[in-house]
C-alpha cells in the first residue's frame, strides 16, 4: 500500500508536466498529421486526400533541392561546429590568460539576436563595402558573392549558424572536460605519456558521450534552419538556396497550401529522427550496455 501511495504521489507531482507536454506537443502534432492528410487553404474546409500531399511533395523538384541544401548545410555546420568546440574546450581547460573574460567573449554570440547577427554579417560580407570582403580582396582572395551565387549564400548562412550556436556546443564539451578526473592525467604523465597521447588516449574517448549529446541536439536544431537563410537570401536566387524550413514556410504562407506545409513538417520530423537514431543508439549503448553486462 505504501508503494502504491508513493507511486500515486509521484504521478500527481509529474501530472502537470505531462499535461503540458500533451497539450503543447502531442495534441498539436496529431492535428498537424491530420492536416497533412487533407487539402486545406484559406476559406476552404479541409478535404481528406490521404497521402496525396506526400506524393506531391516527393514529386516536387523544389522540395528535393531544399532537402539537399538542408542536408549539406547541416552536415557542414554540425561537424565544423563540433571541431571548433572541441578545440576551444581543450584550449580553455588547458589554461588561457584572463579566462573569465575569454569565456564571456566565447559566449557572447549566444546573447545576440539572430536578426542583429544577420544584419551585422551581411554588412561585413557585403561584396562592395564589407570589411571582410574588402580585406579578402586586398589579399587577393575571392569574396563571397552570396547575393548571386547559391553556394556562397549557403556557405554564409552555415558560417553564421556556426558562429551563433558554437557557445552551446562549447559549454557542453567544456563542462565535460572539466569533469574529467585529474588523477587520470597524473597517472598518464607518470607513465610517460605526452600531451598528444593524453588527448588521444584519455580526453577524446572520455568526451565521446558529451560529443554525442552535443551532436544530437545540434542535428535536430540545425535541421530546422530557417532564420539565417531567410534573412540572408530568402531562398534565392530562383529558390536555389531554399532549405526545408523555407520550403514549408512558402507553401504555408505564400501559396496557402496548409496540407502540403503540414506534410512537409512531418517529413522533416521523420528525417531528423533518422539522423538522430545513430547517436541515440550510441548513447544507449554507452549508458546502459555496461549495466546490462
Amino acid at each position: 500500500m505504501a508503494v502504491n501511495r508513493l507511486s500515486a504521489a509521484h504521478w500527481a507531482m509529474i501530472a502537470p508536466t505531462q499535461a503540458l507536454l500533451i497539450g503543447v506537443i502531442f495534441v498539436p502534432s496529431l492535428y498537424v498529421f491530420w492536416l497533412s492528410l487533407n487539402k486545406s487553404s484559406f476559406g476552404l474546409a479541409p478535404s481528406f486526400v490521404g497521402l496525396a500531399n506526400y506524393v506531391e511533395i516527393l514529386g516536387d523538384g523544389y522540395f528535393w533541392r531544399a532537402f539537399k541544401n538542408t542536408i549539406l548545410v547541416v552536415l557542414v555546420v554540425v561537424h565544423l561546429e563540433l571541431l571548433l568546440a572541441i578545440g576551444a574546450a581543450l584550449l580553455f581547460a588547458g589554461g588561457v590568460p584572463v579566462r573569465r573574460v575569454m569565456i564571456a567573449i566565447m559566449l557572447a554570440p549566444y546573447a545576440i539576436s539572430e536578426v542583429s547577427a544577420v544584419v551585422m554579417w551581411r554588412f561585413m560580407m557585403d561584396p562592395q563595402v564589407g570589411m571582410v570582403s574588402r580585406s579578402l580582396a586586398y589579399l587577393g582572395l575571392p569574396t563571397l558573392e552570396w547575393a548571386v551565387e547559391p553556394l556562397h549564400g549557403l556557405l554564409l548562412a552555415g558560417l553564421l549558424s556556426v558562429w551563433l550556436h558554437l557557445p552551446f556546443t562549447f559549454l557542453i564539451l567544456y563542462a565535460a572536460r572539466l569533469a574529467l578526473p585529474n588523477e587520470l592525467y597524473e597517472a598518464a604523465r607518470i607513465d610517460g605519456a605526452g600531451p598528444w597521447q593524453q588527448c588521444r588516449r584519455i580526453t577524446l574517448p572520455l568526451l565521446v558521450p558529451a560529443m554525442l549529446v552535443a551532436m544530437l541536439f545540434r542535428y535536430v536544431f540545425a535541421f530546422r534552419l530557417f532564420s539565417e537563410v531567410w534573412l540572408i537570401t530568402q531562398g534565392g536566387p530562383a529558390r536555389q538556396t531554399e532549405v526545408l524550413a523555407i520550403y514549408l514556410y512558402l507553401e504555408a504562407f505564400r501559396y496557402n497550401e496548409f496540407g502540403i506545409a503540414a506534410a512537409t513538417g512531418w517529413i522533416m520530423v521523420m528525417a531528423s529522427m533518422l539522423l538522430a537514431i545513430p547517436y541515440l543508439r550510441q548513447m544507449y549503448k554507452r549508458m546502459f550496455a555496461p549495466d546490462a553486462v
